[in-house]
C-alpha cells in the first residue's frame, strides 16, 4: 500500500492550498493598507475600507489564515510520517478544515464591519472564539491521539515544538477571550483595566511565541533536515531548545507595557526574560542553520533551501532585535513607532512566511504526485522576491521608527517640543512609500507561487525538464 493510501493527505493537501489562496488575501489586505498610509483617499471615506477596519483583517488573515493553514497542513502531514501512523480521525481532521475556513470566513465579514473585541490578535467577538476552541480541541485530540497510535517508540523533535505549541495555544486563548456578551456581536473582557492589558500581551506575545515560533519551529525541524538531505545538526540541542523555549517564552508578555500603570516589578520581570530568551532562539538558529553542514554547495541550486535557511537568518534577527528592545531604555525610544511594525514584519514575513513557503514548495509535489514543481526557476524569482521586499520593508520602517522616536523626544533649550506630530508624519512620509514597495513585490512573489502551484497541480510537464526527443 503506498503512502497515499496509508496516510491521510486529503486535510493536508486541502491546507496546503489554502495556505496560499489565504497568503494571498491576507498580503493583498496589507499592500492595500500600506498603500492607504501613502494616498489616504484610498478609502474613498467608505467606512468598511478604512486603515482602522482593514488593519486587523490584515493581521488576522496572515497569522491565523495563512499561518494556521500552514501549521494545520505541516503538523498532520509531519505527525503521520514520523509517527508511521494514519490520523487519529478522518472525519475530526475534515472537521478542523472546514471549522478553521468558517472561522476565517468570519472574520472576513465581521472586522470590516466593525465587530470587534479590539483586542491585539484577538479581536473576533465571542460567538468566534467559541468556534475557535472547538476546532482547536478537535485539532489537538487529531494531533495527540495520531501520537499515540504511532508505531515507532521515538516523539520526533518537530512533534514536541507543534504539540506544545497546540497546547499552549489553546489555555491563551480560552483565558485572554474570557467575556461577559451583551449580545450576539458584542462583548466585554471580564478582566479589569491594568489586568486586562497584562493577559492580552501574555496573550499577544505568547501567540508569538508559540503560535509564530514554536510552530514554525516544528516545521523547520523537519522540512529543513529533509530539503537539505542531511541530519538535524545537534538532537541534543533541539532537545535544550524546545525545553528552555517554551519555559521562557511564558514570561516576555510585559515587555509590550514598559512606561504604563503596569507594575514597574513586572515591567523588569519581561525585560528579564525577553533577555534570557536570546539564547535557546539563536540555539533553535543555529541548529537549523549548521544542519547544512557538508552540504552548503546545495544553497546554490536549491531555491526551497534558500528559502528554509534565510528565514532562518530572518528568525536570528527577530530573534535578536525583539529582546535588545525589551530592554527599558531602548524601548523608550522604539515604543509607539514604526520600529516596532519592521519588527514585527522580520519576523512574520522573513521568517514565518519564508519557511511556510519553503515548506509547501518541498510539499506540493508529494501532496499530489508530482515529480517536482513546474518551474524551479520561478521558485527561484519568488525567492529573490520575498527577500528584496521584506529588506525594504524593515530597512525602510527601522529607519522611520528610530527617527520618530528621535524627533518625538527633541525639546528645545526652553523644554518646548521641537518637532509638532505632523512634522514627525511628514518626515515618514517616504518611508511609508518604500514599505509599500515592500509590500508590492513579497505579494507579487505570493502570485508567481500560486501559479506555479496551479501548473503542478494540474499536472503540466515541468518547464525546467528538458523534452524528450523524438527518436
Amino acid at each position: 500500500m503506498d503512502s497515499q493510501t496509508t496516510y491521510n493527505y486529503k486535510v493536508v493537501r486541502q491546507f496546503t492550498v489554502m495556505t496560499v489562496v489565504w497568503g494571498i488575501v491576507g498580503m493583498l489586505v496589507g499592500v492595500f493598507i500600506a498603500a492607504e498610509l501613502v494616498w489616504p483617499q484610498l478609502g474613498m471615506g467608505v467606512p468598511w475600507l478604512s486603515f482602522g477596519r482593514l488593519r486587523p483583517l490584515h493581521t488576522n488573515a496572515v497569522i491565523f489564515a495563512f499561518g494556521g493553514s500552514a501549521l494545520f497542513a505541516t503538523s498532520y502531514y509531519v505527525v503521520q510520517r514520523t509517527c508511521q501512523a494514519r490520523l487519529f480521525s478522518d472525519k475530526l481532521a475534515a472537521f478542523t478544515f472546514w471549522g478553521w475556513t468558517l472561522v476565517i470566513i468570519s472574520a472576513v465579514i465581521t472586522l470590516p464591519l466593525g465587530i470587534t473585541t479590539s483586542k491585539e490578535y484577538a479581536e473576533l467577538e465571542w460567538p468566534i472564539d467559541i468556534l475557535i476552541t472547538v476546532v482547536w480541541v478537535s485539532y489537538a485530540i487529531v494531533f495527540f491521539g495520531t501520537i499515540m497510535k504511532r508505531k515507532v517508540k521515538h516523539i520526533y523533535v518537530a512533534n514536541w515544538f507543534f504539540g506544545a505549541f497546540i497546547l499552549t495555544v489553546a489555555v491563551l486563548h480560552v483565558v485572554n477571550s474570557a467575556a461577559l456578551p451583551v449580545s450576539l456581536t458584542k462583548s466585554y473582557s471580564v478582566y479589569p483595566g491594568a489586568i486586562d492589558a497584562m493577559v492580552q500581551w501574555w496573550y499577544g506575545h505568547n501567540a508569538v511565541g508559540f503560535f509564530l515560533t514554536a510552530g514554525f519551529l516544528g516545521m523547520m525541524y523537519y522540512f529543513v533536515p529533509k530539503q537539505a538531505g542531511r541530519p538535524v545538526y545537534s538532537y541534543r540541542l533541539s532537545v535544550v531548545h524546545f525545553w528552555s523555549l517554551i519555559s521562557t517564552y511564558m514570561w516576555a508578555g510585559p515587555h509590550h507595557l514598559h512606561y504604563t500603570a503596569l507594575p514597574v516589578w513586572t515591567q523588569s520581570l519581561g525585560m528579564v526574560f525577553s533577555l534570557i530568551l536570546l539564547a535557546p532562539s539563536w540555539g533553535g538558529m543555529i541548529n537549523g542553520i549548521m544542519t547544512l553542514s557538508g552540504a552548503w554547495h546545495k544553497l546554490r541550486d536549491d531555491p526551497i533551501l534558500k528559502f528554509m535557511i534565510v528565514s532562518l537568518s530572518f528568525y536570528g534577527m527577530s530573534t535578536f532585535e525583539g529582546p535588545m528592545m525589551a530592554i527599558k531604555t531602548v524601548n523608550a525610544l522604539s515604543h509607539y513607532t514604526d520600529w516596532t511594525i519592521g519588527h514585527v514584519h522580520s519576523g512574520a514575513l522573513g521568517w514565518v512566511a519564508m519557511v511556510s513557503i519553503g515548506s509547501i514548495y518541498f510539499l506540493i509535489p508529494k501532496l499530489f504526485d508530482r515529480e517536482q514543481m513546474y518551474s524551479i526557476k520561478m521558485i527561484d524569482w519568488h525567492f529573490w522576491m520575498s527577500t528584496i521586499g521584506v529588506v525594504l520593508y524593515i530597512v525602510s520602517m527601522w529607519i522611520a521608527g528610530i527617527m520618530q522616536g528621535l524627533m518625538w523626544r527633541a525639546v528645545n533649550d526652553d523644554g518646548t517640543l521641537t518637532y509638532s506630530f505632523v512634522e514627525s508624519l511628514q518626515a515618514t512620509y517616504p518611508y511609508y512609500f518604500v514599505r509599500f514597495l515592500g509590500g508590492a513585490l513579497f505579494f507579487s512573489g505570493m502570485l508567481l507561487m500560486a501559479w506555479n502551484v496551479t501548473k503542478t497541480i494540474s499536472g503540466a510537464r515541468p518547464a525546467d525538464t528538458p523534452v524528450p526527443q523524438a527518436a
